[in-house]
């Protein structure tokens, strides 16, 4: 099955609306249009950059999706700091990361969390990027498939097939997170089809197969070839990198 791969941008807590929009723009002049029919692409900005994102998307007419880093799991409520999923669909955001590494270790994240906010995500329209990795300590231990395809249990069960279908699910180990240190691309694959091998077991092989798996942990211009030549890496997740126009064109444009 042919899956059309997707490279998004996680800026995490960098660039102000004004910076973004210039990002964004040269982005735009660096990419050329046969790339984007081949590839999805997202940009994931802080939320004071969304409606700037969103509102130069739409006028522009610009062949990026527009992301969310983080929700909360409730349409509204006594949240104080938190941002509902409904604002974000009101916002066309399309694509929402869930449980990224980051929230889960400082933030105190837990898989039931993340499970309950792909839920919200998915009502109110929009696709979450499940993220799943382990720690160095539990790669030495040799704990990996343990803990992702755990993560992987709580996020899809009770799913329909097609809500579990229309998933992305980020594979990031944590210790390759803003590190310089990447898995190999056959560590990397050796997990993606360990996730997808636990997605059929737990439906079946067409739900399995629809399922897009990123790859993410300091990913470059000089290694993404080489990772997404694998065959269950159908994607990217990049945060530094996607910081710089230059760089992350290069990314994007992979297969050139």
């Amino acid at each position: 099955m042919t899956r059309t791969p997707l490279i998004s941008g996680n800026w995490k807590m960098h660039h102000n609306h004004f910076e973004a929009i210039q990002t964004v723009q040269k982005l735009h002049y660096l990419v050329d249009k046969e790339t984007t029919e081949s590839v999805d692409v997202s940009i994931h900005p802080p939320f004071t950059d969304l409606r700037s994102i969103q509102t130069l998307i739409d006028a522009d007419d610009l062949p990026f999706a527009l992301g969310a880093q983080h929700c909360h799991w409730e349409d509204k409520g006594a949240f104080t700091g938190e941002v509902s999923p409904v604002f974000l669909a009101k916002l066309d955001v399309k694509y929402v990361i869930v449980g990224h590494s980051e929230r889960r270790e400082l933030f105190g994240e837990t898989d039931e969390m993340v499970a309950a906010k792909v839920s919200a995500i998915q009502k109110h329209g929009m696709t979450p990027i499940v993220c799943v990795g382990e720690t160095l300590d539990e790669r030495e231990a040799g704990d990996t498939e343990d803990k992702v395809l755990g993560q992987i249990d709580t996020a899809v069960a009770g799913r329909a097939k097609a809500q579990i279908a229309s998933l992305v699910i980020a594979y990031e180990p944590i210790w390759a997170i803003g590190t310089g240190k990447t898995a190999t691309s056959d560590d990397a694959q050796t997990v993606c089809h360990s996730i997808r091998e636990r997605i059929r077991h737990l439906t079946d092989a067409a739900t399995a197969d629809a399922v897009r798996i990123q790859y993410g942990g300091s990913v470059k211009a000089a290694n993404i070839a080489e990772l997404m030549a694998q065959p269950d890496i159908d994607g990217a997740l990049v945060g530094g990198a996607s910081l710089d126009p230059d760089e992350f064109a290069k990314i994007i444009a992979y297969q050139g």
